[in-house]
């Protein structure tokens, strides 16, 4: 589930562009007032459809950065007071961090390594614990949000290196340079905003102590911590170490403490098993990497955890009946 706050303005915007807001949010289940409020939930793949689909039917390829902007800080309801009232923007981080599943349980926020690798420089990753990758629209309005959040926060142009995004332009390169103010790079591996890592030492104006305790204890009271299955467990070590890091059993299990052969019971236990949840989590990214980007299937093939292109060969004709060039190029070619 998301707060519906998190769609909030999204009817006035429809209806801006010729629709009929209300309308499209009942296709999906959703009442239109319900944005209004701040204790509303709506499934997450709900929210993600109607966006989605008001960026197709009203031809807005750009409606997930219109959003953003017309967004504040308000739409993650007493999460925004502990945030607004920090002392300093790492604090603020943190707190989105550890608390981001009050908003829904569904999205992280994460600093990273940069990806590209440079001293001083980190990265802030917007993703999904169910939805990999996520829809385009929900990316680009979830980032922009951030990005927005922060702007707001640090007063101003916080130093800003580049934007990640994991989709293909959905509109102008120069929409998405115009927005975040910084050179965006498309089809990359997750969803990023590259940042300064002296940003978190960048002190808050007015913020009150008092007020962010009060809403971290309101929040720890009311909003306890989402369990996580051994699976969805296993499966988020593996799609972040995927690529990069190790993703067999032995260092999944050192993450989690557990002896291989423990781990390997318990998942059999669940009625699955590690190489099947390594299999669909390779599947995912491959179908993402292959049919999203342009990217050689030489870096496909790393990026998947594999060492041999023919490796990925055989591995997509078993899991789509085709080959890798095939897909790409879509049915009927």
């Amino acid at each position: 589930m998301v707060r519906a706050a998190g769609l909030r303005g999204l009817p006035g915007l429809i209806g801006e562009l010729g629709g009929d807001g209300p309308a499209l949010m009942a296709r999906f289940g959703v009442d239109a007032a319900a944005l209004d409020t701040d204790d509303a939930v709506i499934p997450t793949l709900s929210a993600g459809r109607a966006l989605e689909t008001a960026a197709a039917s009203l031809d807005c390829p750009d409606l997930g950065l219109r959003l953003a902007a017309r967004q504040d800080i308000a739409v993650l309801g007493p999460l925004a007071i502990a945030i607004e009232n920090s002392a300093t923007l790492g604090e603020a981080l943190d707190c989105a961090t550890r608390f981001l599943f009050v908003h829904s349980p569904a999205l992280t926020v994460a600093q990273v390594p940069d990806p590209a690798g440079r001293a001083g420089v980190v990265g802030l990753r917007y993703a999904s614990t169910e939805l990999d990758p996520l829809p385009p629209q929900i990316c680009d309005n979830g980032l922009g949000l951030l990005h927005r959040i922060i702007v707001l926060l640090a007063g101003g142009r916080y130093g800003l290196r580049s934007v990640h995004l994991t989709h293909r332009p959905l509109a102008p390169v120069a929409r998405y340079t115009e927005f975040f103010g910084a050179d965006v790079r498309f089809a990359q591996e997750a969803a990023v905003l590259r940042v300064p890592a002296a940003l978190h030492q960048t002190r808050l104006a007015g913020g009150n102590r008092v007020l962010r305790e009060v809403a971290l204890d309101y929040m720890r009271t009311h909003f306890p911590a989402p369990e996580q299955t051994l699976e969805q467990q296993v499966r988020q070590l593996i799609t972040q170490s995927l690529g990069s890091a190790p993703a067999d059993i032995a260092a999944v299990g050192r993450r989690l403490q557990t002896h291989p052969r423990t781990l390997q019971r318990r998942l059999s236990a669940a009625g699955t098993t590690f190489d099947q949840i390594l299999d669909e989590v390779r599947r995912e990214r491959a179908h993402r990497l292959i049919t999203t980007t342009d990217l050689p299937f030489t870096q496909v093939t790393a990026m998947v955890g594999l060492t041999e292109q023919s490796a990925l060969s055989r591995a997509v004709r078993r899991w789509f009946g085709t080959s890798p060039r095939d897909l790409r190029r879509g049915p009927g070619h």
